[in-house]
């Protein structure tokens, strides 16, 4: 299976997500510069810290050379109407792969109908982040030695979760997953997801309490409310409904960990102290996972 770009988890099957965790471990290891004649853009028109920065630095790792726009919907020449298809050929003229992020569910795939280089996801509006859910699956099998036979608490908001999404796709080509959903009633997870899950036989539950849920749990994956997504209503009514604090998460089994796709905001209240020491809190180790998935993510594409 080749792909010639990476715009949905859905096309991922096993034998490749574990050939892209091989790369990402020899990679980690490896100081070879195979990319000097490269150029990544990375073309983001919403904020971002962690994908586009993971990205830069791994084709910079690779010996490639990057192209950047870290605000692309104000400094771009979107500002002036251009269309996504017509900027997207353009920068495609100039690069040899493409990570896009954009407001628009759905815009990886009108530029990956139109661009000369490989375009990669980087995040579309409600829509998907393959690569972040790349990265959280590799963690979760660095972590726990295993994908199969687990019981996955998914956390937050999870109608806007794009994160969640991706994950939910990748989780369901394994078997004996189990995913608790847990939300708050007017953030459930969209009903193409259940569909998906049941389609391919992984049982699922939606509840709106948290704390019962943390002993049954192997992994813990929480999401902030995503404020920008909805009304101020919404969001308060939601706000600091669910967090992880040193208390619950005493609940958790010794062998549990718990991931964010980061930034965590009022979802996560531990002390530094348990950041920094409880191996169950595994979400920094989960970010820096991010940069060797993504370097054999290019790889895999650029080769």
């Amino acid at each position: 299976m080749k792909l010639n770009h990476f715009i949905e988890s859905q096309q991922l099957d096993k034998q490749t997500i574990f050939s892209l965790f091989k790369k990402a471990d020899e990679l980690k290891k490896s100081n070879k510069k195979m990319f000097s004649k490269k150029i990544l853009a990375t073309l983001f028109y919403e904020p971002s810290t962690r994908t586009r920065l993971s990205f830069e630095s791994a084709m910079l790792k690779l010996g490639g050379n990057i192209i950047s726009t870290e605000n692309a919907k104000e400094f771009s020449s979107a500002i002036k109407g251009e269309s996504l298809e017509d900027t997207i050929r353009i920068i495609s003229s100039y690069a040899d792969i493409i990570v896009l992020r954009h407001f628009e569910e759905g815009a990886a795939k009108v530029a990956a109908s139109v661009s000369y280089v490989p375009i990669i996801n980087g995040g579309d509006g409600s829509g998907q982040h393959p690569t972040q859910a790349l990265l959280d699956i590799y963690t979760i099998w660095k972590e726990i030695g295993r994908i199969e036979n687990l019981t996955v608490v998914m956390v937050g908001d999870l109608k806007h979760g794009r994160t969640v999404r991706s994950l939910c796709y990748l989780l369901g080509k394994f078997k004996g997953i189990k995913i608790i959903f847990v939300a708050p009633k007017h953030l459930l997870i969209k009903d193409d997801i259940k569909g998906y899950l049941k389609r391919h036989n992984v049982e699922f539950e939606e509840q709106t309490e948290l704390d019962r849920y943390l002993p049954k749990a192997d992994v813990v994956y929480m999401t902030r409310i995503q404020k920008e997504r909805m009304s101020n209503e919404e969001y308060q009514s939601a706000k600091e409904m669910y967090s992880i604090t040193d208390e619950s998460l005493k609940l958790l089994n010794k062998n549990a960990r718990l991931l964010h796709p980061l930034p965590h905001i009022e979802e996560i209240k531990l002390s530094l102290k348990t950041e920094q020491e409880d191996k169950r809190v595994a979400y920094f180790r989960q970010a820096k996972n991010g940069l060797y998935i993504r370097m054999a993510l290019l790889s895999y594409l650029l080769e």
